[in-house]
C-alpha cells in the first residue's frame, strides 16, 4: 500500500530495497535511497493530520475484518472492508503529498497496516480451511527472514531501505488474492472463477514476495558486509582502521 509520505506511489511489508548503482553496491544503494525517499529524521512529528487519520481508521478495521470472517462469516462485508482499506491507503498517500502533510508517523502506520491486514487474512482463511497452513508458514517465514535482516541493518547504523516495486507488486497481488479466495469458498460458477483467479494471484504474489526479499537481502549484505557505515549526513562513512 502507498504510504502517506512524499515517496512515489511505488513506495506496503514491508520490505524496503534501494537500487544498486555501483560495482561495490554500498554507495549506490544508499545514494539511491536518499534520492527516492525523504529522510525520516527530516519529516515532522505531526500526528493529527488527515492522512494519519485515514491510516488509523484503516488499522481499526483490522480486528473488525477478522471478526467478520471468523464470527458471523459475513464474507461480503469483509471484502467490502478490504476494498475500503485499499482505497483509503491510496487516498492517504495522495493527500499527504497534495496537502504537504507527510509525517514520521505516516511512514510507520502504512507498512504496519499492510502487514496486519495480510496477517489477519492469512489467519482467518487458514482457520476456515480456505488456504493451507503451509502457505501461512511460507509467507510468515519470509517476514521472519526480513526481520533478522532489519536487525542487522540497524545494528550497523542503517535505516530500513526503501520499498521496492517488486515488493509493492507482491503486496498488491496478495490483497487481490485473499478476498477472491474468500468469495471462492462458496458454490457456483462465479465462486469457482474467483477461486481460480485467487490462487493465480497467490502464486504470483508469493513468488514476488520472496523475490522482493531476495532483493532486500542483497542490499542488506552489500551495506553491512564492508567496514563502513552511515555518517550523520546519511552518506557512506569508512570505518576507522586500527593502529598497526
Amino acid at each position: 500500500m502507498v504510504g502517506n509520505s512524499s515517496a512515489p506511489d511505488a513506495a506496503a511489508e514491508g520490505e524496503r530495497a534501494g537500487p544498486d548503482r555501483t560495482a561495490g553496491g554500498t554507495a549506490g544503494v544508499q545514494a539511491g535511497v536518499a534520492a527516492r525517499e525523504p529522510d525520516p529524521d527530516r519529516l515532522p512529528d505531526r500526528i493529527w493530520t488527515i492522512p494519519n487519520a485515514l491510516s488509523i481508521a484503516r488499522l481499526l478495521g483490522v480486528p473488525v475484518f477478522l471478526w467478520l470472517v471468523l464470527g458471523p462469516h459475513a464474507d461480503g462485508w469483509a471484502v467490502v472492508l478490504l476494498f475500503g482499506a485499499a482505497a483509503s491507503d491510496w487516498l492517504d498517500g495522495k493527500l499527504a503529498r497534495a496537502l504537504h502533510q507527510e509525517s514520521r508517523l505516516g511512514q510507520v502506520l502504512d507498512p504496519a497496516a499492510d502487514r496486519l491486514y495480510i496477517g489477519v487474512m492469512l489467519i482467518g482463511l487458514a482457520i476456515r480451511a480456505i488456504i493451507p497452513w503451509w502457505l501461512v508458514g511460507v509467507l510468515v517465514g519470509r517476514e521472519l527472514v526480513l526481520a533478522v535482516a532489519l536487525l542487522r541493518l540497524r545494528a550497523r547504523g542503517w535505516e530500513p531501505l526503501q520499498v521496492s516495486f517488486v515488493g509493492k507488486a507482491a503486496t498488491l497481488c496478495l490483497f487481490y488474492a485473499f478476498p477472491l479466495l474468500l468469495l471462492g469458498a462458496y458454490s457456483g460458477d462465479a465462486a469457482l472463477a474467483a477461486k481460480v483467479v485467487g490462487w493465480a494471484f497467490v502464486a504470483w504474489g508469493t513468488a514476488l514476495y520472496w523475490a522482493a526479499a531476495g532483493v532486500y537481502l542483497l542490499q542488506v549484505w552489500r551495506l553491512t558486509s564492508g567496514p563502513g557505515g552511515p555518517d550523520p549526513g546519511g552518506e557512506v562513512a569508512e570505518a576507522e582502521q586500527p593502529d598497526g
